[in-house]
C-alpha cells in the first residue's frame, strides 16, 4: 500500500482529546470517581444498565458514548455493536443514528492518529503480534474494500482496522471514507430495528452472512483474476 502524506489534522485530535481525558482523571477527584464508574457500567455488557446510566447525564450522554467508543477500541471491554445498540435505545433512532456516527468517526480518526504515530512495537503490544499480522496482511491486500466490510458486518473485529490502517499509511479521507460507508447500512438496522429485539436480531444476522458472502466472493474472485495475470 502506497506511503502518502497524510493530513496531520488527526493526530492533534488523538493527542488532545486522550491527553484531555488522562489529565483530569489524575487531577480531578471527582472526574476519577466517575471514571471508574464508567468501566464498571460499561464493562456489564447490560444494555438496559448501560442506557439507563448514559440517560442520567442528559447534555453529557452524547459526549460519553463517544468517549466509551475510543476507549474500547484501545481496551476491548465494550463491544462497539453494544454501544451503537445502547444508544438507539438512549436517544431514538434518529438522535441516536447521529451520536453512533459522531462516535464512529472521532473513534476511527484517533485511532488512525495512534498507528500512525507509534507505529508496528506499541500496536504489538496492544493487538498482539499475530493479530497485528493477520489484519494488516487483510488490509493490505484490500484496503477499502477490508474496510468496509468489517464496519458492516456487526460480527466481525473491527477496532483494531483503525489503528492498522494508520500504521500502514492508508490515505486518510480513503479510511475514513470507507469507514462511513460500511457503518452506514449497520446504524440504518440498528435505528429501524432497533425497538424490537428478535426483529434486530435477525436483521443484523442477514447483514452480516450477506456481507461476508459478497465479501468471500469477491476475494474468490479477486485472487482467480490474480492468478490469471
Amino acid at each position: 500500500m502506497s506511503k502518502r502524506k497524510t493530513s496531520k489534522w488527526p493526530y492533534i485530535i488523538s493527542f488532545l482529546f486522550l491527553g484531555s481525558l488522562i489529565s483530569l482523571y489524575f487531577l480531578n477527584s471527582s472526574v476519577h470517581q466517575f471514571f471508574n464508574e464508567a468501566w464498571e457500567v460499561l464493562g456489564s455488557n447490560d444494555e438496559q444498565r448501560i442506557s439507563n446510566w448514559v440517560n442520567q447525564f442528559e447534555f453529557w450522554g452524547p459526549l460519553i458514548i463517544v468517549a466509551a467508543m475510543v476507549v474500547q477500541m484501545f481496551m476491548f471491554i465494550i463491544p462497539s455493536f453494544l454501544l451503537m445498540v445502547v444508544t438507539v435505545l438512549a436517544y431514538g433512532p434518529w438522535l441516536g443514528s447521529g451520536i453512533i456516527l459522531i462516535a464512529i468517526f472521532t473513534a476511527s480518526s484517533i485511532g488512525y492518529g495512534v498507528g500512525v504515530n507509534f507505529g508496528t512495537p506499541v500496536i504489538d503490544r496492544l493487538l498482539g503480534e499475530k493479530t497485528d499480522k493477520k489484519i494488516t496482511g487483510f488490509l493490505e491486500d484490500y484496503g477499502f474494500w477490508a474496510v468496509i466490510v468489517t464496519r458492516l458486518s456487526p460480527f466481525l473485529s473491527n477496532d483494531a482496522i483503525s489503528i492498522i490502517a494508520g500504521m500502514l499509511r492508508m490515505g486518510y479521507w480513503r479510511f475514513i471514507g470507507s469507514t462511513m460507508l460500511g457503518i452506514l447500512p449497520l446504524t440504518a438496522a440498528i435505528a429501524i430495528l432497533g425497538e424490537n429485539r428478535e426483529e434486530m436480531k435477525t436483521g443484523l444476522i442477514w447483514l452480516g452472512a450477506v456481507s461476508l458472502v459478497g465479501f468471500i466472493i469477491y476475494v474468490w474472485w479477486d485472487k482467480k483474476r490474480r492468478n490469471k495475470n
